[in-house]
């Protein structure tokens, strides 16, 4: 089976890595103990779910570098590193592309092996309105070089270029670029559990003074919650939902981490959930003008008690 090596798009399209709730200062209206005690399983979920996200965009990112190099366009492209692609599957109308990982990614933060499995129809263009592929997650294994922690994705979804063209294109031939990404995925953890999580996500990528903004929103429907980015269980087993109240923005001057916009997390069995706010600097105060968060701001209840903690960003 001929192999090549697979394209990556531009510094533009760096994956975003939002790994971590690992940090966090005392509540301010409960003792330390209590807090502990009410939140860990929302920031145990919170990490999980910045996992996950963080393995899905490793994904997403060659998925596509795969058809923009589809599309004819390798010349706007250079080498990725620890990853090759097979195009020579095609069955009658559909041509699959299989990106094989052995290694860290150029930025060496990540490690992966595994699988992703794309399809797409012959005669669809990537940059096209409205094209749509599927792909799945084959073993898809990824771990954080400096934690060690490490997830594996198995599952399927459809990936749609909503608004038409490439991302490298912004700005000079598009102005933005929305992508909606929903499916499904079986997700195992360290601890070798597995739980199975839903995904509606929409990414639009713009530009700002030369650097590049990704824009998240949920457009999720179930069990009478709206803008949901993800549900499913968590690892104590209760049912999850994680919403996005305002469009949580992540820019290219920050690395990537979230500079402002909302997510809210319930867990209804337990009566118990959380709000994350985005953008607070490492003297909890939120930020302003072009400067980059340190921290994030926690507002959790279970039952009658409540709280306010402050975290670390990675």
């Amino acid at each position: 089976m001929k192999t090549t090596k697979i394209f990556k798009l531009s510094l533009g399209l760096a994956v975003l890595i939002v790994f971590g709730l690992t940090s966090c200062q005392k509540d301010k209206t409960t003792s330390a103990s209590s807090t502990d005690n009410n939140t860990a399983s929302i920031q145990n979920l919170a990490n999980d779910d910045n996992q996950a996200t963080a393995a899905s965009d490793e994904a997403l990112n060659d998925i596509n570098v795969v058809l923009a190099g589809a599309s004819g366009l390798k010349s706007s492209l250079v080498l990725p590193c620890h990853a090759t692609i097979d195009s020579t599957a095609i069955a009658n109308d559909t041509m699959t592309y299989y990106v094989t990982y052995n290694g860290t990614n150029c930025r060496g933060n990540l490690s992966r092996t595994g699988q992703v499995e794309i399809s797409k129809h012959i005669g669809t263009r990537w940059g096209q309105v409205g094209a749509t592929i599927t792909y799945k997650y084959i073993g898809f294994h990824v771990t954080h070089v400096k934690s060690g922690k490490s997830i594996t994705l198995n599952g399927r979804k459809t990936y749609i270029n909503v608004t038409g063209g490439l991302i490298f294109m912004i700005p000079q031939l598009v102005s933005s670029v929305t992508h909606k990404d929903s499916g499904y995925m079986n997700v195992t953890f360290d601890d070798n559990t597995t739980k199975f999580w839903n995904v509606r996500r929409q990414i639009t990528y713009t530009k700002v003074n030369g650097s590049f903004v990704m824009t998240i929103d949920g457009f999720g429907s179930t069990d009478g919650y709206n803008n949901l980015v993800l549900w499913g269980l968590n690892r104590n087993g209760e049912q999850f939902y994680t919403q996005i109240l305002q469009s949580v923005i992540h820019r290219e001057v920050c690395s990537y981490d979230p500079c402002s916009g909302q997510k809210k997390m319930t867990i209804p069995s337990q009566n118990k959930g959380a709000t994350l706010t985005f953008g607070y600097d490492s003297n909890d105060q939120p930020i302003s003008g072009d400067a980059c968060p340190s921290k994030y701001k926690v507002d959790w209840y279970k039952g009658s008690n409540s709280g306010t903690i402050y975290l670390f960003l990675p």
